[in-house]
């Protein structure tokens, strides 16, 4: 499998996927700290990629999404942004709307 098929499966299998330098836990960079902070205050599961372990998905990520940048958020396949976007929309209650839709219809389509 190549590293952009295995990006494709990685956005694919998650509803809400956020690529970061570190962990939410333990955040390697303040953008991915803030960026993780803001997706866990809207209360839901999200998938991550630290994308200091693997080195190719850091290199070839930016090309597939046209994004340069980390952390990088995901929703429904979609990207949504960086932390300045993040953040704009957790400040904004867009975010919290957003990804509370996701994971809802996320939980909808598995229990059927």
């Amino acid at each position: 499998m190549s590293v952009i098929d295995t990006i494709k499966e990685q956005i694919e299998s998650n509803t809400i996927l956020l690529y970061m330098k570190g962990t939410p836990r333990f955040p390697q960079c303040g953008f991915s700290s803030r960026s993780s902070e803001a997706l866990m205050a809207c209360g839901e599961k999200f998938a991550f990629v630290n994308i200091l372990e693997n080195q190719e998905i850091r290199a070839e990520l930016p090309k597939y999404a046209n994004w340069p940048t980390f952390p990088q958020l995901w929703v429904n396949g979609e990207l949504v942004g960086g932390c300045d976007i993040i953040c704009e929309m957790a400040a904004s209650g867009d975010l919290e709307a957003l990804i509370k839709a996701a994971a809802s219809a996320d939980d909808s389509a598995q229990s059927e």
